[in-house]
């Protein structure tokens, strides 16, 4: 029954055995073999291959794995399996960092044996089970994953690199050297013609670049199919650490390792081409591609997706039982058209470019070496449609007929032709929610002409028009002038009429309209620019990577004064609740509650440019405007605080609410909650106890501060209906502090708990924790810098929620809509007891600018009815949110109220773990989907969603339609 010869010395052939049915042992057989063979009674658990049968087995009754039992194909000699084992233990034995399965031991010897079986004679044999989880499916890889496969498949190259095995002479389907062979022997057999025909033509473009240096292509023994499915990562968010499956073990071009493995990206969610560039950095910088592997990378993948693709359906028509290969189909054909959406010649640039520093060896550009097609006499106006441009001024972005007016404009000025260069990305007609980067830099250059001009005499020879598109080529170059009338001809292009002109090689394909940044400069070195051949000004183009802005700040800007994220998109323009980056990409801004009214928001830019006219100066200077904005801020609140001061930021005014304490009461001593941030100046510092702010906060508070518990009724020490505990706890505790001889001169905490997320203070906290304090004879202070000024939507001051009125409120943020602006309000009474210190002004606080952005800010609140919408807005999206909730246990509660609120992320719904790693990912793939979102609280694992007021339905949902596919397909 078994025995350990080999079916066959000869090694594998995949021409002489196009057609490998996978060995379909039943569960009993198995069993039974796997007994009489290495003498254990086993329980098994099927597991997928496309030309094997594996399944990993316990020893009977228990729930260990004793390891992956592999029946191999029996078109596969022992001398191959050998070769399998041997190269998994030569890589375990290089890298003992990585996990590599190797062959199982049991109490008859090694666990391998040839089997007479159902299905012919089979090798069986038992590798180690690798605890984890592959990456299987086509959930999201983030880009430190993919650069984790990049890595691994360097390190096991190079554990491999001198390698040697006569089984390595073997040819198999998926070896790189033979996929044009492989194409041939499968093409004609595809059924669909249309797929057939795209396969045809992707394999004839690839082979066009690798067949010239495919013989300069260095060539050592590898593993060939590190993908998605054979790397296991120990838990769920780490990296991969462990590579199996050795069974395509063979000698072929040692970058047929990486393009294996970039291609198997390619499926996953979000993924395009441009996703795979970590994983070829990685394996660059580890295993240093040559010029001509770099030339290979993206042929070897376009053609590992033909052979994916026709190996797949071929596999499940003569196989369709093999539910493994047929549930692959789909990723498969997602693999190719993936990786041929964007030109061999464009992405061999990028890659080149990403890994060398240029696309093409240093050149850039192509330059134009004919004449021009147009003779423009006078002056050309460049426009420019850029994110910082003056164009794009108060929301003119969103209308691409923007462009017409201003070079009509232009025109009508007597410049001869207004231009947009090619290769400049353009915001002018963005779309505002974009779930990826948008196609915003343009390939050609939009014209318009003052008035009809002729094309020049040699020119014309080359030119072609039909269904308004005029086509010159001269047989290496290639020129399209699109926007022309129906009964255009060649000899003239009209005046006044949009017109887009491209340039591409004839030979080559012709570029979209417009492009992603990220393969701008790519496109440019492959297809040129068409500025010269029109007679214009040649483009500047794109940026080049190495253009790094975020590297000047680093020399410049304090290392502790920290930016969000690691990769931080260049955001220069923002407009109501949205951002834009230097590249024209309009993300949705959730978090940035000191835009209140909304970015950019025109009364408040007219309401500062009037005034900055007029006069700026001192705040002790006497004008209007500082009066006329303290009564509009004092008639939002309760009659008796009456009284108002200025400042520059929340900070300023938190210190300055704790110094009015301080001289009315002629105390030193502050009670504060603790988690709490309060600001950065001394004072404001000294009361913050924020772990996230200052991880020693606790035990570097001066001796004039005391803390109660902060009154989390999700987190804290009182939970859910326990909360109702923290008010009484405090109450003691300041008893305690004043039977200690410290007398309060007042009680500081935010109205609503704004660092943990927004989490409202238990009912009728303030009203208790106020009454203990000034029964002692100090006083309340309301720190509403997050929550105030409308935010909470049903309340336009957060202690109005609580039923009470502090003695002191100190505001900021929202109040100058990102202009420095602050105010502390309270009783007349208390303000005067501050000339006990002295006296206080503050320059620009409360300045003739700063008085006239908050009263502008004021109105266009209370106008433009945005409490309101904070109210009915945040309702919709916390509903959505906790429905959210409903369907993903990560989300432990939605916290807050109107547009103030919290996703509290937790690993554990019970425990209440933070799931704080797990946030700050969610964040990044946000990012990626177009949402400006950051974490908050002391563990860094609540969403922090406050954004300008003026947020509409239509984006809170296009943000929870972008965090609920983050939770479903990974971050």
């Amino acid at each position: 029954m078994t025995d350990t010869t080999p079916a066959s010395a000869a090694p594998f052939d995949y021409f002489a055995h196009v057609e490998l049915p996978t060995p379909s042992l039943g569960d009993d057989e198995v069993r039974r073999l796997f007994a009489q063979t290495f003498g254990v009674e086993i329980d098994l658990r099927s597991l997928g291959s496309q030309q094997d049968q594996n399944f990993r087995v316990f020893a009977r009754g228990s729930d260990v794995p004793l390891g992956v039992l592999k029946i191999s194909n029996p078109a596969f000699s022992e001398a191959e399996i050998d070769l399998q084992d041997r190269a998994a233990a030569r890589v375990a034995d290089h890298d003992p960092t990585l996990r590599v399965p190797r062959l199982v031991a049991g109490p008859r010897g090694p666990m391998s044996a040839w089997w007479d079986s159902s299905s012919g004679r089979v090798h069986a044999r038992v590798l180690e089970n690798i605890s984890g989880s592959t990456l299987m499916g086509s959930g999201y890889l983030s880009p430190a994953v993919v650069a984790r496969l990049g890595d691994l498949a360097a390190r096991v190259s190079v554990a491999l690199d001198g390698f040697t095995h006569p089984a390595t002479a073997r040819v198999l389907q998926w070896d790189a050297r033979h996929a044009l062979r492989v194409i041939d022997a499968l093409l004609p057999g595809e059924t669909d013609a249309t797929v057939r025909e795209s396969l045809r033509a992707a394999t004839t473009d690839a082979a066009a670049t690798l067949t010239p240096i495919g013989d300069r292509l260095p060539v050592q023994a590898g593993h060939f199919d590190i993908t998605d499915d054979n790397v296991l990562r120990a838990e769920p968010g780490a990296l991969p650490d462990a590579v199996i499956d050795f069974g395509d073990v063979t000698a072929s071009w040692r970058v047929g390792e990486i393009a294996t493995t970039v291609s198997s990206v390619l499926h996953h969610d979000g993924a395009d081409a441009l996703s795979t560039l970590p994983a070829l950095r990685a394996f660059h910088a580890r295993r240093r591609l040559t010029s001509d592997e770099i030339a290979a990378v993206w042929p070897l993948v376009v053609l590992r997706g033909v052979v994916l693709v026709l190996s797949g359906r071929a596999q499940v028509r003569i196989d369709d039982a093999n539910d493994y290969a047929a549930s692959a189909l789909d990723r498969e054909y997602r693999i190719f058209e993936t990786a041929t959406a964007v030109p061999i010649p464009v992405m061999t640039a990028a890659i080149r470019a990403d890994l060398e520093g240029a696309p093409d060896g240093g050149d850039t550009d192509r330059a134009w070496r004919s004449g021009p097609l147009l003779t423009l006499a006078g002056e050309i106006a460049v426009l420019d449609a850029g994110t910082v441009s003056a164009l794009n001024d108060d929301g003119a972005w969103l209308d691409d007929g923007a462009l017409d007016r201003a070079a009509a404009a232009a025109l009508d000025r007597g410049a001869a032709c207004s231009v947009i260069p090619a290769w400049e990305p353009v915001l002018t007609g963005a779309p505002r929610r974009t779930p990826a980067a948008p196609a915003t830099v343009p390939t050609g250059a939009t014209v318009w002409l003052a008035e009809p001009t002729a094309l020049t005499a040699a020119a014309v020879a080359g030119a072609t028009v039909a269904d308004g598109t005029l086509t010159w080529t001269d047989g290496r170059e290639t020129v399209t002038i699109t926007g022309l009338p129906a009964d255009a001809t060649a000899a003239e292009l009209p005046a006044r009429t949009r017109l887009f002109a491209r340039r591409f090689p004839s030979d080559g394909a012709q570029p979209p309209a417009r492009v992603v940044p990220a393969l701008a400069l790519a496109w440019r070195t492959v297809v040129g620019d068409v500025g010269p051949a029109l007679g214009l000004p040649a483009s500047p183009g794109p940026r080049h990577p190495s253009d790094d802005l975020l590297e000047r700040r680093y020399r410049v800007v304090a290392d502790v004064q920290e930016h969000y994220y690691t990769a931080p998109p260049q955001i220069e323009r923002g407009w109501r609740e949205y951002l834009m980056d230097v590249d024209g990409r309009v993300y949705l801004d959730m978090v940035n509650n000191v835009a209140s009214v909304g970015h950019a928001h025109p009364r408040v830019v007219e309401a500062a440019t009037r005034q900055m006219h007029l006069l700026n100066t001192n705040s002790r200077f006497h004008y209007g405007g500082i009066t006329e904005y303290g009564e509009k801020i004092a008639a939002t609140l309760p009659d008796e605080l009456d009284t108002v001061f200025f400042v520059n930021s929340g900070s300023e005014a938190v210190d300055l609410a704790l110094r009015l304490a301080m001289a009315a009461t002629g105390r030193r001593d502050i009670v504060a909650m603790r988690e709490a941030y309060h600001g950065w100046t001394f004072a404001s510092d000294a009361i913050s106890t924020s772990i996230a702010d200052n991880p020693f906060a606790l035990e570097t508070r001066p001796d004039w501060v005391h803390t109660v518990v902060a009154a989390n009724s999700y987190r804290g020490a009182h939970r859910d209906a326990d909360a109702a505990r923290y008010a009484p706890e405090a109450v003691a505790d300041i008893d305690r502090i004043v039977a200690g001889g410290a007398l309060p001169a007042g009680f500081v905490c935010e109205t609503y708990f704004g660092n943990a997320g927004g989490v409202a203070l238990p009912a009728g906290y303030l009203q208790e924790v106020y009454a203990a304090v000034r029964r002692h004879g100090g006083l309340a202070i309301a720190d509403e810098v997050q929550v105030g000024f409308g935010r909470l939507g049903r309340w336009f001051w957060g202690f109005q929620e609580q039923g009470v009125v502090p003695d002191i409120v100190a505001v900021a943020k929202s109040i100058g809509a990102g202009h420095p602006l602050g105010a502390v309000i309270t009783r007349r009474e208390i303000a005067d007891r501050y000339r006990t210190q002295g006296y206080f002004f503050s320059s620009t606080g409360g300045s003739p600018v700063s008085a006239a952005i908050g009263s502008a800010v004021l109105d266009v609140i209370q106008q433009e009815g945005l409490q309101d919408n904070a109210r009915d807005v945040g309702a919709h999206l916390a509903a959505r949110l906790e429905d959210l909730g409903t369907r993903h246990p990560i989300i432990g509660r939605v916290h807050g109220s109107g547009l103030y609120l919290g996703v509290e992320f937790v690993r554990d719904r019970e425990t209440r773990e933070p799931a704080t790693a797990e946030t700050a990912a969610i964040c990044d793939r946000l990012l990626e989907l177009g949402v400006i979102m950051q974490p908050t609280g002391d563990h860094q694992n609540v969403l922090k969603i406050k954004p300008p007021l003026c947020v509409t339905k239509d984006s809170v949902d296009f943000f929870v339609d972008a965090l609920a596919r983050t939770l479903e397909t990974g971050w």
